[in-house]
């Protein structure tokens, strides 16, 4: 697995999945950054979402995660920023595709419908995936082009 700057937040639904996450990345050695919530309370999705894709598009962050109730609303925020490619991940499989296909950028997990275990597993294929660039190479600069 590679060395990548990680940057993870959640809203309040993902808050528990996401310190599961943050202990496996500190396990593996990853560098990340936290960019919260710090507890449980209810929070805007967006705010997060916003503050995370900055520092990818940045270069502050290689790469980001996002933890929300379905995955759905972190995805849609994260991709109305032009150099995100966010991918909502609800299994390893998806992950390597995102990866290797679309070279995602951002992992966002559902956590109202995976378990930790699982998310650490699609968190662990999601890093290990190379883009495979080629054919996906084009259409991937196509995206930048809307």
């Amino acid at each position: 697995m590679s060395n990548y700057r990680i940057a993870i937040a959640s809203d309040h639904a993902g808050y528990d999945l996401k310190n599961h996450l943050l202990a496996e990345l500190e396990d593996w050695g990853q560098p990340t950054r936290d960019l919260g919530p710090e507890n449980s309370a209810s929070v805007d999705y967006p705010d997060f979402a916003h503050k995370l894709c900055s520092l990818v598009e940045t270069g502050e962050a290689d790469l980001g995660i996002l933890i929300c109730g379905s995955g759905t609303g972190m995805t849609i925020t994260a991709n109305k920023h032009p150099q995100i490619r966010a991918a909502n991940c609800w299994n390893k499989e998806i992950a390597q595709l995102a990866r290797a296909h679309n070279n995602a950028n951002v992992l966002c997990l559902p956590a109202r419908f995976i378990s930790a275990a699982e998310a650490g597993a699609i968190l662990k294929t999601f890093l290990s995936t190379a883009f495979e660039a080629g054919r996906h190479e084009q259409r991937v600069a196509k995206i930048l082009k809307i």
